[in-house]
């Protein structure tokens, strides 16, 4: 078992799953503060539920993938290829929107957290079913991200679950430790390196998206030739353009260094050109947001503006 395949996997999990342990933590400590004990039990329902639904849409996911037979026709080609796209684009976008987004919400996010049970908790009437639906929204938004790059990976074989769970199980050491026995870990500075690990790997999606795009043009103009004017004429791929580099006799990706750069980074032996465009292009910039996302907001002056005259 090429155990490699799971750090990815690891690193989202437990990352994500500290997301989701800081809310529980936070609300666990208000409901105390705030003697409201008897809601506590909602907060594990929340928990399970959470989790059940990021299992069952991992599930429904991995099913539909399933569905389209490995063949060689180039019509199931195609649609297995859009199908790895449409995965692979939506988790790039999901996980850079979580990136940057929660590196800017982090600052405000016990004071909103504590508002949200305050509020819920006042109400008597919705008060379990606000507390239950907020753990289980944080837990199923961390989860659902997690779900959405295995669906991405699937071809890995179920190895990346051994990540999940190993991440899964690092969050709750995490989340034990900061409530629990009020150990002072560095948050911040642990969501910055894991952010930064997580913008490389997110990276690296860019390049598996462009490699299945350039594999459903490959059997769009097989079934239709008159579209085959649109592909590279010099180029043993239809839209990746000439061979950057091709390093399979130095460094192979299947084998190790290699597949452990390739599992973490996006690292390809051979990269062709709009694959090397598309890296660069989307680390500049959502690295660039993500680095941004870290300066103090600017503070608002209190002094009013003077009209020019």
């Amino acid at each position: 078992m090429d155990w490699s395949l799971a750090f990815p996997t690891f690193l989202i999990t437990l990352r994500e799953g500290v997301e989701a342990a800081l809310v529980v933590g936070i609300v666990l400590a208000c409901l105390r503060q705030a003697k409201q004990s008897q809601f506590i039990p909602y907060v594990y329902y929340g928990i399970g539920a959470g989790l059940a639904a990021s299992v069952l849409v991992g599930g429904l996911l991995l099913h539909l993938l399933q569905q389209v037979p490995v063949t060689t026709s180039p019509d199931v080609i195609l649609l297995r290829q859009l199908l790895e796209i449409g995965l692979g684009v939506l988790a790039i976008t999901m996980l850079s929107w979580m990136l940057i987004w929660m590196t800017r919400q982090a600052r405000s996010l016990k004071a909103e957290i504590e508002g949200s049970v305050q509020s819920a908790v006042t109400e008597d009437g919705v008060a379990a079913w606000g507390i239950f639906s907020l753990i289980a929204t944080a837990v199923l938004r961390e989860g659902f991200e997690t779900v959405l790059f295995l669906a991405a990976q699937f071809e890995a074989g179920w190895t990346p679950v051994v990540g999940v769970i190993a991440g899964i199980a690092g969050a709750v050491v995490i989340g034990v430790l900061l409530f629990k026995w009020g150990i002072k870990i560095n948050l911040k500075r642990f969501f910055q390196i894991m952010g930064i690990l997580l913008l490389l790997i997110v990276s690296g999606l860019v390049i598996s998206a462009l490699r299945h795009l350039d594999a459903a043009a490959i059997a769009f103009v097989q079934l239709r030739p008159q579209f085959a004017a649109l592909c590279w004429s010099t180029s043993p791929t239809c839209l990746l353009g000439p061979l950057v580099w091709d390093a399979h006799a130095v460094l192979p990706d299947n084998q190790f260094p290699g597949i452990l750069l390739k599992t973490l980074f996006g690292y390809r032996q051979a990269l062709y050109t709009v694959q090397a465009i598309g890296y660069l292009l989307f680390l500049s910039v959502v690295g660039s947001l993500y680095f941004r996302s870290f300066a103090p907001p600017k503070p608002v002056s209190s002094t009013p503006d003077l009209a020019l005259k």
